[in-house]
């Protein structure tokens, strides 16, 4: 059985910093993209970022320049660095591996 775990969200004050982190278990992790999405109050869950197997990233517009994607394979982990944060990237942020859904990690950014 997948299991992905979350942690690492809270409450930060904008233009400040916070890392995610995504622990997979019950699967085999090297050979998939894996993903970040989030979903605010009253919006759709969105793309935040993808990286594929071999390490190749893909940004939503709005976070471009501010948040990486990485993964470490050897751990079974994804990240999500964010940087600069702003008060709109306030959501419930997701881990996804091609068949499981995290149970999601909690981002607030406001002063």
């Amino acid at each position: 059985q997948v299991q992905l775990v979350e942690s690492g969200g809270g409450l930060v004050q904008p233009g400040g910093s916070l890392r995610l982190s995504c622990a997979a278990s019950g699967t085999i992790f090297s050979p998939f993209t894996m993903a970040w999405y989030r979903q605010a109050p009253g919006k759709q869950r969105e793309l935040v970022a993808d990286i594929t197997a071999a390490g190749k990233t893909n940004y939503a517009d709005s976070v471009k320049g501010r948040f990486t994607i990485s993964r470490d394979n050897a751990k079974k982990t994804l990240y999500l660095q964010m940087d600069s944060l702003k008060p709109e990237d306030t959501a419930v942020y997701y881990c996804k591996s091609p068949s499981a859904w995290g149970q999601g990690t909690q981002v607030s950014v406001s002063s």
